[in-house]
């Protein structure tokens, strides 16, 4: 499998058990106990991925922040799938990007 396809298997698993039974499924708890739940336990992967890239930076050992970052990774799509978006939204969206100056396309954005 390559990543691409777990991307995509890995979205489609989340949707299935969006709707699976909440004392079953991790993924149907957090959208059970609803959006602010799901904001929550990004935030909590957030903080984590950023005091784990500390300490990999200080102890060279890579091994946790890696982790961190697929905790937040699946988190947040756990969130897209909240609003019924995959990661296909996100890699259109980057896709468009590709070719931009990351300074160029910070300011042609429209403010929220």
């Amino acid at each position: 499998m390559n990543n691409s396809q777990l991307l995509e298997q890995l979205c489609a698993v989340i949707a299935q058990r969006k709707l699976a039974n909440p004392s079953e499924s991790y993924v149907a708890s957090l959208h059970a106990k609803g959006l602010n739940k799901i904001l929550e336990k990004i935030g909590e992967e957030a903080t984590e991925t950023l005091l784990a890239a500390r300490d990999s930076q200080q102890s060279g050992n890579t091994e946790g922040l890696v982790g961190e970052v697929a905790d937040l990774w699946f988190h947040s799509l756990v969130m897209l799938a909240y609003f019924d978006l995959d990661a296909d939204a996100i890699l259109a969206e980057l896709a468009s990007r590709f070719d931009l100056s990351g300074l160029v396309e910070k300011a042609n954005r429209t403010p929220s």
